[in-house]
């Protein structure tokens, strides 16, 4: 469909800043996108300038977020904080022995590659009518349309093999596991926040914002989790003081950031 419009370069930015082109701000979390989320938080801990581009334009790999940085154009948020990471000499994980990296590469992954897929399944196919009502205010037909790509990407991928009630499990187990190994630390590993905390800030933000509020994984979430629901908070506070000013409040103002 043409709504997603190919990636526009080449402007005069400002040297030494990234522009992080990303979709339009969320409704109640500043991105419908967990990996926007992600790479945002990650621009703000590693303390990176960046200027935001927001629009329905995908980068060189048909997706958003990505970024232009000095003439670079770049897709896919783990790269994108590798490469930013590397240039800049960055090393948000400097505190991590060996098996710590391992352990967050494995979060990272569980986040990035599988509980995205629960999530865009609960938000696009099982509860498709609540999330036109309350999260989105994309057409109808387009609505339509993600949640027939959705649909045939999960089956590809092998999540949407799986019924509503198997993938509930699989979402809740999640982030079962995420608030046992969280346990009473401030952040994944410890006092500090580190990389893979953007990733898992990014995608639960999803769980606790933007599915509608009959997801059971959501309750789940809410009702059952009270260290994970404390670090989100703590998260926000560090990250996102702005937070409020980065949503759209359900769609009854413009966000102003």
């Amino acid at each position: 469909m043409a709504f997603f419009k190919k990636k526009e370069c080449g402007k005069d930015y400002p040297k030494d800043t990234v522009i992080l082109h990303q979709f339009p701000r969320g409704p109640f979390a500043p991105s419908m996108s967990g990996f926007c989320v992600k790479l945002e938080t990650f621009l703000r801990m590693a303390k990176i300038p960046y200027q935001n581009v927001h629009a329905y334009k995908t980068g060189p790999k048909g997706k958003s977020p990505w970024i232009e940085y000095n003439g670079v154009v770049l897709g896919d948020s783990q790269l994108i904080m590798s490469y930013l990471s590397e240039q800049l000499e960055i090393n948000l994980n400097m505190s991590l022995s060996k098996e710590q990296r391992a352990t967050a590469r494995a979060f990272q992954k569980m986040v990035d590659e599988y509980m995205y897929w629960s999530v865009l399944l609960e938000r696009w196919v099982y509860h498709r009518g609540e999330t036109s009502k309350t999260l989105t205010k994309l057409p109808s037909l387009f609505v339509w349309e993600i949640g027939r790509r959705t649909k045939n990407m999960t089956h590809a991928q092998g999540i949407g093999r799986h019924s509503p009630e198997e993938v509930d499990r699989i979402l809740e187990d999640d982030l079962t596991a995420l608030a046992d190994f969280l346990g009473e630390k401030k952040f994944m590993f410890g006092d500090e926040p580190t990389e893979v905390d953007c990733a898992v800030f990014g995608q639960v933000s999803q769980v606790k914002y933007h599915v509608p509020e009959t997801v059971k994984a959501r309750k789940y979430l809410e009702e059952a989790l009270p260290n994970l629901n404390a670090y989100m908070d703590r998260m926000k506070e560090t990250f996102w003081p702005d937070w409020e000013e980065c949503t759209t409040k359900g769609f009854t103002t413009e966000a102003t950031k």
